[in-house]
């Protein structure tokens, strides 16, 4: 085959140190927004990015020259700069999940992101990220998981 054609989609998520609300309402689009550049400086897409104060989701068409260690790294180093910009301390926690999914959970997905602020009213992050541990059968220690 004379190219090499991939998509390769992954939902990820992360949270701010000590899962601190430190992304406040009026800051929020402008973050997402610069993610969605840092993305797609790396090859890859951001198909939808959101979540609460303390922590976000992103959906993303990752590229084919890049693995997901070092997308996400761009992300959390050159979002957690612009971020101290706007807020004297903040900083993304050291880990994060990163969850591979079919084209046909995009939606489900998506609408799971976009609603994260109704989902959490209700569930705290912790108890979130756990779930799509299991929901993914990924094996943890929980002692290495928070930060």
């Amino acid at each position: 085959m004379p190219q090499s054609l991939v998509k390769i989609l992954v939902h990820v998520v992360f949270s701010t140190k000590n899962r601190l609300d430190l992304i406040h309402p009026e800051i929020e689009a402008d973050l997402y927004g610069y993610i969605h550049g840092i993305v797609e400086n790396q090859k890859s897409k951001l198909i939808i990015g959101n979540g609460t104060a303390n922590h976000g989701h992103l959906l993303i068409s990752m590229g084919k020259t890049i693995d997901i260690s070092d997308l996400v790294g761009h992300v959390k180093r050159d979002s957690s700069l612009w971020m101290k910009k706007h807020e004297r301390a903040f900083y993304w926690q050291e880990g994060y999940g990163a969850f591979s999914i079919g084209e046909s959970q995009v939606p489900k997905v998506m609408k799971y992101i976009a609603e994260q602020k109704e989902h959490h009213a209700k569930r705290g992050f912790k108890d979130e990220f756990r779930g799509l541990l299991r929901r993914y059968k990924v094996e943890y220690d929980e002692r290495y998981v928070w930060d």
